[in-house]
């Protein structure tokens, strides 16, 4: 008989020694323990001193560059020693560069390329603009109609990816996405205003455009909105001494019209505005006969026609070279005050003052015409700067007899053409040069 085990275990209580295994309890989870297991704290130090000697070693290159286009402007020779202090050119043939200062922008610092409308861009103030804000390396669109503006002026940008044209008349809406609005785009001497005057609705346009797309404002009005003063010199809180109704009104109260919606849509549209007020201002590029003074009396002079001096050619007036303006018109733009801020040179002078700083420049010889003043003449203008100087930091630099031979040397051109007399071409560029010549031919 086979003989069976049964196993009655059950039956007996287990010894309390019993060597019978029983798994330890399982430890909560611990980041500190596990840290520290493994040495992996160690390397974790290790892993972030490497990281940072890296970054702290690594080299910081902040020349800020423009894009390399294959048309990026050079301003030319000539005018170039009349640009702010600060502005530094290197020429690469038709390749330019453009630095800023000594060029070095701290690392995050580089500046951003603004997109940039000019309207009238292809006029005398409006072109030097663009000249400048190309340079510094902006995005541009001109919009002008060419009433009184010349392509010739904005030929040197045309293959520019950065600029661009466009042929429009601001009376007429346009729709645009840009970061900053400079309205130019009036005709702004007698010859012109009294037949196209564009002050009123063409700002209208533009502070609508500027108030859909958020862009700041900039409008440039005149000093002929102080008419006649009463005061001199003016200041911006004299409130002027307009003819409503004169034959120059349609432009002085046109501006002034202007000035009032640009700070209607200011108060009441939270639309980022700037207003100048621009006095005479004078350099290349000007009308050749558009009626103002420095141009026709450069043009009779080397026409070898008589100088018209309306009346005793006592009234004074105050001429500012346009890179002067230009400068001022940027900061204002780039600045934080709205204004309205003179810009012009405070050096006055009589008609028939500078009827004879032009002999001196151009033609001893030449004769003075005088006839009949014309209507609503101002008898005196002059700015007061102070409010420039102060918040903007700014004043002019070129003095007339400085910047009138480089005047001469463009209209000597254009009006003779390129093989007249060598004189201006050849030292337009360096007021000093012109000097030096002068007194060397003395």
């Amino acid at each position: 008989m086979a003989s069976e085990l049964i196993y009655r275990g059950h039956d007996e209580p287990l010894h309390p020694n019993s060597s019978v295994y029983s798994p330890k309890p399982t430890k909560p989870w611990s980041l500190f323990r596990y840290l520290l297991k493994e040495q992996r704290l160690i390397f974790g130090f290790v892993g972030f001193a490497i990281a940072s000697l890296f970054f702290t070693l690594k080299p910081i290159s902040g020349t800020p560059s423009v894009p390399s286009d294959s048309s990026v402007f050079v301003m030319p020779e000539p005018h170039r020693e009349l640009l702010p202090t600060g502005f530094m050119f290197q020429d690469k043939g038709f390749n330019g560069e453009f630095r800023l200062g000594s060029g070095k922008v701290p690392l995050g610092l580089k500046r951003k390329g603004l997109r940039v409308v000019v309207t009238g861009g292809g006029g005398f103030v409006g072109s030097h603009l663009v000249d400048r804000l190309m340079a510094r390396g902006d995005s541009v669109i001109v919009v002008d109609n060419f009433f009184t503006g010349r392509k010739e002026n904005l030929m040197h940008h045309f293959g520019n990816p950065r600029f661009e044209l466009i042929r429009h008349d601001v009376v007429e809406p346009i729709l645009l996405e840009v970061d900053q609005i400079y309205h130019l785009a009036c005709p702004a001497s007698p010859v012109h205003y009294k037949f196209n005057p564009t002050n009123v609705v063409g700002t209208l346009n533009m502070l609508g455009l500027a108030k859909r797309v958020g862009a700041r404002f900039l409008l440039t009005s005149t000093s002929e909105v102080y008419g006649d003063p009463l005061q001199h010199p003016q200041v911006e809180t004299y409130w002027g001494n307009v003819n409503p109704i004169g034959v120059r009104s349609c432009y002085d109260e046109g501006k002034r019209t202007a000035e009032t919606l640009t700070m209607d849509y200011h108060r009441g549209a939270g639309v980022e505005v700037r207003i100048a007020r621009i006095f005479n201002t004078y350099g290349p590029r000007m009308g050749i006969d558009d009626g103002r003074v420095v141009s026709n009396f450069v043009a009779q002079a080397l026409r070898k026609e008589p100088m018209t001096v309306y009346g005793d050619g006592k009234q004074t007036r105050s001429f500012q070279y346009v890179s002067d303006l230009v400068e001022g018109l940027m900061r204002l733009m780039e600045g934080e005050h709205v204004g309205p801020f003179n810009l012009g040179n405070p050096g006055e002078f009589t008609m028939l003052e500078l009827a004879q700083v032009v002999q001196e420049t151009i033609d001893p010889n030449a004769r003075i015409d005088f006839r009949p003043n014309t209507e609503d003449d101002p008898h005196k203008r002059k700015p007061d700067i102070g409010k420039a100087k102060e918040l903007l930091g700014w004043e002019p630099k070129v003095a007339l007899r400085q910047g009138l031979p480089l005047m001469v040397s463009d209209f000597r051109t254009r009006i003779f053409g390129d093989h007249a007399d060598g004189f201006g071409a050849a030292n337009s560029g360096n007021p000093s040069r012109v000097a030096s010549s002068k007194s060397a031919k003395a």
